[in-house]
C-alpha cells in the first residue's frame, strides 16, 4: 500500500509545481519598469472574426528599455492592434506611425509601484491557496486509503506538510524578489 501513498505524494507535488508555474506566468505579466514583449502577452486582437493573441499577428520587439514596437504581418491590422492594446487595461498609449505600433513605457510612479506590489502579493497568495488546496486533497486521499496503518497515514501527512512548507517558502522567496524588482527605480 506504500505505492498508493507515494502516488498521492507525487500527484500533490505536481499540483504544487503547477501553482508555482502559474505564479511565474502571472509575475511575468507584472511589469517592473523595463519594457518587455511579455507585457503584451495578454493582449487579444480581433483577427478575421476571432480573438487571437497579439504575438500571432505581429512581431513584438523592444528596441530599448523604454519602448515596445509592434510590427503587424498585415498592415491593415495596425488599427485593430492599436485598439486592442488600448482596451487591454495595461495603461499604455500606443502610437501608430503607419508601419509599426510604438508604445513608450513610462517609468513607474511610486503609487503605481505600490499597486503592482499589492498585485504581486495577491498572486502569491493565490499560489499559496493552490498549494494548500493540493495539501488538503492529498490528506483527504490518504485518510480515504484502506488497508494502511495509522502510522503510515500520519507519516504521509507529515511528508505532505513538509512539502507544503517547502513550496510556501519558495513562493515567499519569489515574492520578495519580485517586490524588489518592482520597487527598484
Amino acid at each position: 500500500m506504500n505505492e498508493d501513498i507515494q502516488f498521492i505524494l507525487d500527484s500533490s507535488k505536481e499540483s504544487m509545481d503547477a501553482a508555482m508555474r502559474h505564479l511565474e506566468k502571472q509575475f511575468v505579466k507584472i511589469r517592473a519598469g523595463k519594457a518587455s514583449p511579455t507585457m503584451l502577452s495578454s493582449v487579444m486582437v480581433e483577427y478575421y472574426g476571432s480573438q487571437t493573441p497579439l504575438s500571432q499577428v505581429a512581431n513584438i520587439n523592444t528596441p530599448d528599455g523604454r519602448t515596445i514596437s509592434v510590427q503587424p504581418w498585415e498592415k491593415n491590422m495596425l488599427h485593430e492592434i492599436e485598439k486592442a492594446i488600448m482596451n487591454s487595461n495595461l495603461g499604455f498609449n500606443p502610437m501608430n506611425n503607419g508601419d509599426f505600433v510604438i508604445i513608450n513605457v513610462p517609468p513607474l510612479t511610486e503609487e503605481r509601484r505600490i499597486q503592482l506590489t499589492k498585485q504581486a502579493k495577491a498572486e502569491a497568495e493565490d499560489a499559496k491557496v493552490g498549494v494548500r488546496s493540493a495539501r488538503q486533497d492529498a490528506n483527504k486521499e490518504i485518510r480515504d486509503l484502506e488497508d494502511v496503518s495509522e502510522d503510515l497515514q500520519k507519516n504521509a501527512e507529515v511528508d505532505i506538510q513538509t512539502l507544503t512548507d517547502k513550496y510556501i517558502k519558495k513562493i515567499d522567496a519569489f515574492l520578495v524578489i519580485k517586490e524588489a524588482e518592482i520597487m527598484k527605480i
